[in-house]
């Protein structure tokens, strides 16, 4: 049984992981800190806060296994920085703050192509979160790199709509690693990465969720 934490719980792979959480009888709560309410539910406690300022000593960091899905685009960020604030500092500080009051499983969405050597800004993003995560010695650390992700998302990305018809259009003579990937399918790894609690690393690539 495990008490679980999901950052980023109002974006589409995290909204999936939140259901899917919700009704597994291995979970007991889900903790989903949100900058707005999301609908009541017996198993969830939903602290309202702001990322820029998380409560460090909030007794709802006390979990056994965290999935993080938190990230943005370029256009919404609106700057190098600012994007690098949110896919990078916020997910290492989550995985930070819960590791300090106890935390053993850390689940993290990434990216295929995540590569510290990367010249593309937002593949080196992922491999530096990569890197930092691994380097807090997690006992159990599940990275989930999918490649284009299906699905409706809230916010508009354009560049990713497109690319995501074409995939589709293109789905049958693409290889697994380059076909669209369910986001139910990625919340599917991120929660089961957590539930087995795998000593040290694991990655799970894009041809495991199609």
């Amino acid at each position: 049984m495990m008490r679980l934490l999901i950052a980023g719980a109002t974006g589409l792979v995290g909204s999936h992981a939140l259901r899917q959480a919700l009704a597994h009888p291995q979970v007991t709560q889900v903790v989903a800190p949100t900058r707005r309410a999301l609908p009541s539910h017996p198993k969830l406690l939903n602290p309202q806060v702001d990322y820029e300022r998380l409560p460090e000593l909030a007794e709802w960091w006390a979990v056994q296994g965290v999935i993080c899905t938190i990230g943005t685009t370029m256009k919404t960020a609106g700057s190098r920085a600012a994007f690098h604030r949110v896919d990078h500092d916020y997910p290492l500080l989550v995985a930070q703050l819960a590791q300090r009051h106890g935390a053993q499983a850390y689940a993290f969405n990434s990216a295929l192509g995540a590569d510290l050597q990367s010249r593309v800004f937002y593949s080196r993003t992922k491999g530096e979160v990569e890197r930092d995560l691994l380097a807090l010695g997690y006992p159990s650390l599940t990275l989930v790199r999918p490649g284009l992700i299906g699905g409706e998302r809230v916010e508009s990305r354009p560049a990713e709509r497109v690319g995501i018809a074409l995939t589709r259009w293109l789905g049958p003579v693409l290889p697994r690693r380059y076909r669209l990937v369910p986001p139910e399918a990625i919340a599917q790894a991120l929660l089961q990465g957590v539930l087995d609690g795998t000593p040290g690393l694991r990655l799970v690539m894009p041809e495991a969720m199609v």
